[in-house]
C-alpha cells in the first residue's frame, strides 16, 4: 500500500452496449503506495508515499448507467496494452455457435452434424455473422472480419481445444482470473486469448470491490502479455495528475482505512516508550514523504512534565516523491519546523535525497549522545534482497542499521507473501490481498463517486501492475510476511522489543471510529490489523 496521502509507500456483471475504447494510461513514475497530506496552509501536514499509478480517469461510459469501463489502447511511446491474441476472438462477443444449437441435430444416416456442417451455404453463414455483429456492435468491417476469422478457426478446432473451451469457469470472476494467470505462466497463448475478453466484459472500476481490483489485475495481465523483461514497467506512461489532485487523492485514501494511521500510531508509540528520559534524540526516517507521521510524536515529546528534548530528524526520500510534495525534502524540513517551533520543541532537519538501497552509514549524520530511533513505514519491501541482486540491499541496510545501536527500529509492513512466490501464487495473493483492501474501501466511498476511483487508480492500481506485470528489478512491490522480517532482523543482530499496552489501547480507540470489520491482534507483543479474518497490516518493534 502506501502513505495516505500520505505517500507511503495502501464491474459489474453483464453485458454493456458497445463504447469507443477509452484510453487507459499508466504513469512511469516508480511511485510507492500513497499516504495522507494537506495543503501547505494547514498546520498539519500528512506523508505522501511511493504508490501513485497514473491513469487517465476513464470516462463516464454512460450517463444512463452511470458506470466506469476500463479498456487499453496504444499510446505514443507507450505499449499496446490489448493482449497480443485479441484481435482474434473480438471482446464484445461469444462464439455465435453454442453447443447446444446443433448437438441434437443428425444428418441422413442418424450421426450428429459436423461442425462443418452446420449450413450448406457458406455464403449464408456469412451473412447471418453480418446481421448479427450489426444488430450488436454496429457494421465496423474490422470487428465483422474479425469475427468470421475467429469462427472459422472455432469451426476446426481439436477435440482437446474444445474441451478446454468449456471447461473455463463461466460466471465466476475470481476463479477466472486465476485460471488466466495460470494460463499466462504457462504461455497458453489460446486459453488467454479466450479469456482476456470474457474477463474485460465482467469487470468495472465503479463495480463490486471484486470487479474493481479485476480491472487493474487484468490490465496488469495484459501488461505482461505485451512486453517482456525489465521493459514492462518503464513502458507505462501517462499524463500526471497535477500535484494537487494527487495528493487529494491520497488524502482520501488515508481517511478511508485506518491502515496508515495504524502504523503512524503503533510506530510512534514504540519510540516515544524507547526514548523516554532522553535529552536529544535522533529520528531516521526511511522514506519519509510529507513528514506526517512525525507531527504527533513532536506533540507528545513537548508535552513532557520534564520539558521537551532535542530532536533531529534525518529524512531519507528518493527523487520520485518530489512530484506529489510540490518540491523537495526542504518542504518538510520546513513544515516541521513549522511544526516544532508552535509546540517549542528545540527541532533540526537533515534531507537525504537518495533511495533507501542507496543509503551509507555517511548519509545518517550520526552525532554522539543522541538517542537513535530508525523508522521503517512501509518502505523496507521497496529495498531488493538476495533475489533481485547479489548486493543484497534489504539485509544490507539492516546490518548497517544494527551498527548505529539503535534504541529502536520500528517496521511496519503489509502482511503479503509476494516477493519469491512463483507467478501464479503471486497473482493470487495479490487477489486476495486487495480483495481485502478494495472492500473496506468500498465500505465508506461510493461505488460511482469519481474521487474513489481517482483515488483507487491513482493510489493502488500502480502497485498492482507492478506485483502482475513484472519480473526482476522493475517489481518494486516485494512484500513479505512477519515471519520472514523476523528471521531477517534476527540475523542482523536485532531482538524484539514488544510493543506497549498503552499502544494497544490507543488503536483500539482509533478503530472505533472505524467499522468493526477491523480486526486488532496481539501475538508476542506484534499487532496485526486486518480485514474481516484476513491481517493487513503488522507493527513492531526492535532494539
Amino acid at each position: 500500500m502506501a502513505d495516505t496521502p500520505t505517500s507511503r509507500r495502501v464491474h459489474s456483471f453483464g453485458n454493456v452496449p458497445r463504447q469507443t475504447p477509452k484510453q487507459f494510461l499508466y504513469s512511469g513514475n516508480t511511485q510507492h503506495l500513497c499516504h495522507p497530506y494537506q495543503s501547505a496552509s494547514d498546520t498539519h501536514v500528512v506523508a505522501q508515499h511511493h504508490c501513485t499509478m497514473k491513469f487517465h480517469s476513464p470516462d463516464a461510459g454512460s450517463e444512463d448507467h452511470k458506470r466506469y469501463t476500463l479498456d487499453s489502447s496504444a499510446a505514443s511511446g507507450c505499449m499496446r496494452h490489448d493482449s497480443p491474441t485479441s484481435q482474434s476472438l473480438p471482446t464484445g462477443s461469444d462464439s455465435p455457435l453454442s453447443h447446444d444449437s446443433h448437438s441434437g441435430s443428425t444428418n441422413g444416416n442418424g450421426s450428429p452434424v459436423s461442425a462443418s456442417c452446420v449450413t450448406e451455404d457458406p455464403n449464408d453463414l456469412k451473412q447471418k455473422l453480418k446481421d448479427l455483429e450489426a444488430a450488436m456492435l454496429g457494421t465496423d468491417s474490422e470487428i465483422v472480419n474479425s469475427l468470421e476469422m475467429s469462427v472459422a478457426n472455432q469451426l476446426s478446432l481439436e477435440p482437446e481445444v474444445w474441451m478446454q473451451m468449456m471447461s473455463m469457469p463461466r460466471g465466476n470472476l475470481k476463479e477466472l482470473l486465476i485460471t488466466c494467470a495460470r494460463a499466462v505462466e504457462e504461455n497458453n497463448s489460446f486459453a488467454i486469448n479466450l479469456m482476456i475478453p470474457e474477463l474485460r466484459k465482467m469487470v468495472s472500476v465503479s463495480g463490486e470491490p471484486l470487479e474493481r481490483l479485476g480491472a487493474y489485475m487484468v490490465e496488469g495481465l495484459v501488461a505482461r502479455l505485451a512486453s517482456s523483461g525489465n521493459s514492462i514497467y518503464k513502458a507505462l506512461k501517462c499524463k500526471e495528475p497535477k500535484s494537487s489532485e494527487l495528493l487529494s487523492y491520497m488524502h482520501f485514501l488515508y481517511e478511508a482505512c485506518p491502515y496508515f494511521k495504524f502504523g503512524y500510531m503503533s510506530a510512534n508509540g514504540a519510540i516515544a516508550e524507547a526514548v523516554k528520559g532522553e535529552d536529544r534524540i535522533h529520528i531516521i526516517d526511511f522514506h519519509i514523504s510529507q513528514g506526517a507521521q512525525w507531527i504527533s510524536l513532536l506533540q507528545a515529546l513537548a508535552a513532557r512534565p520534564s520539558g521537551p528534548p532535542f530532536v533531529r530528524i534525518t529524512g531519507i526520500d528518493d527523487s520520485v516523491s518530489a512530484y506529489a510534495r510540490g518540491g523537495g525534502l526542504e518542504l518538510v524540513g520546513r513544515r516541521l519546523s513549522h511544526i516544532a517551533g508552535l509546540c517549542k520543541v528545540p527541532f533540526e532537519f537533515n534531507a537525504v535525497a537518495i533511495s533507501g538501497s542507496e543509503v551509507e552509514e555517511g548519509h545518517m549524520g550520526i552525532v554522539p549522545g543522541e538517542a537513535v530511533a530508525v523508522n521503517f513505514t512501509l518502505e523496507l519491501h521497496h529495498i531488493p534482497d538476495e533475489t533481485v541482486s547479489t548486493e543484497n540491499h534489504r539485509d544490507r541496510i539492516l546490518r548497517l542499521v544494527k551498527g548505529l545501536s539503535p534504541k529502536v527500529l520500528t517496521l511496519v509492513e503489509q502482511e503479503s507473501n509476494t516477493n519469491t512466490a512463483p507467478f501464479a501464487q503471486r497473482f493470487a495473493e495479490t487477489l486476495d490481498y486487495y480483495t481485502a483492501v478494495f472492500e473496506s474501501i468500498d465500505l465508506t466511498l461510493p461505488r460511482d463517486d469519481r474521487e474513489r476511483i481517482n483515488m483507487e487508480q491513482h493510489c493502488l492500481a500502480r502497485e498492482i501492475v507492478n506485483l502482475v506485470a513484472c519480473e526482476g528489478e522493475e517489481r518494486v512491490e516485494r512484500h513479505e510476511v512477519f515471519g520472514k522480517w523476523k528471521a531477517r532482523l534476527t540475523m542482523a543482530g536485532f531482538r524484539p522489543s514488544p510493543l506497549s499496552a498503552l499502544v494497544n489501547a490507543t488503536i483500539k480507540t482509533l478503530l472505533q471510529s472505524y467499522s468493526l470489520n477491523y480486526k486488532l491482534a496481539e501475538r508476542d507483543g506484534v499487532l496485526y490489523l486486518g480485514w474481516k479474518n484476513r491481517p493487513l497490516v503488522v507493527s513492531s518493534a526492535w532494539h
